[in-house]
């Protein structure tokens, strides 16, 4: 999912990592002082489009919130908000209002249908962002993975926003290893999610950089050999070249499930990506 490509064994460990993840999320410690709010609110018909809210326990005590929309991975073709909500819940104890959306995936769907749920969930939680303290004029969008590549393809692609009829919405975005320059489909994820595209550029967030998108950050794993840090330098450079606002953190040694898995308690002390994704979120939607 790089320029070189995603390697047939990389994807394996990708889906492999959904089992430690979901044991995370059921028996790994959660931090104090945030919890889920809601559950299951709809921002379509199917089944998948629906989405949980976490939020600290203090919510909406002094003011409004910032609000973050956070999108998981799993190759486009797998994954569960069920799975992700001690990620959402490190986020909230921050002091954000956190939305985890499930999205439809491959092989039901193909692009650009689950990025147009991404836009879709994000302009329905800024909908309902206040009924749980948050301020929906300070939303910013992450995700890890495929997620990242959901969050770029929203926030630097007008279109999609357009579509859901928010299209300034998106005050910031964050990327947790993920796949922003991935020409050609040469694996079976990329074929499955984009091999039908009419025109393959317009999978790829590099082709949307732009001078006035959303302030971005970008996060990588040196050690990361399922998405290359490759993709983030790549869309970090062009950023910048045409005159868009981008920060970029390498992770020495980190892998890409460790760019999410040190949310958790259990593995924070590996890196400080929590703290570096939202300290960036605090200041850009302050």
């Amino acid at each position: 999912m790089t320029r070189r490509g995603l390697i047939a064994p990389a994807l394996g460990a990708l889906a492999a990592a959904c089992s430690p993840l979901g044991l995370l999320n059921a028996v790994g410690p959660r931090d104090p002082g945030a919890r889920r709010v809601a559950r299951g609110l709809a921002y379509g018909d199917h089944p998948r489009q629906a989405f949980d809210v976490f939020a600290p326990s203090t919510a909406g005590a002094e003011r409004p919130l910032p609000v973050l929309v956070f999108f998981y991975g799993g190759g486009w073709d797998s994954g569960s908000r069920d799975v992700y909500g001690w990620a959402a819940q490190a986020l909230a104890a921050q002091g954000f209002v956190v939305a985890v959306p499930d999205y439809r995936l491959v092989p039901e769907v193909h692009f650009p249908t689950f990025i147009q749920d991404a836009a879709a969930a994000t302009a329905r939680v800024a909908q309902i962002a206040a009924t749980y303290g948050g301020d929906p004029d300070r939303l910013g969008v992450l995700g890890h993975s495929a997620g990242a590549h959901l969050a770029m393809m929203i926030a630097l692609d007008r279109r999609y926003m357009q579509a859901a009829g928010a299209p300034d919405l998106i005050k910031a975005a964050a990327g947790l290893a993920g796949p922003y320059e991935f020409l050609p489909f040469d694996v079976a994820a990329s074929v499955n999610a984009f091999g039908r595209a009419p025109d393959p550029l317009q999978t790829q967030p590099l082709t949307f950089a732009r001078a006035d998108a959303p302030p971005i950050w970008l996060g990588h794993g040196t050690a990361d050999v399922t998405v290359h840090d490759e993709d983030s330098i790549l869309l970090d450079a062009r950023t910048r070249e045409l005159g868009g606002r981008s920060e970029l953190t390498l992770y020495p040694g980190l892998t890409h499930e460790d760019l999410i898995a040190t949310f958790s308690p259990l593995f924070r002390k590996k890196a400080p990506v929590l703290t570096d994704v939202t300290a960036f979120f605090r200041r850009e939607l302050s």
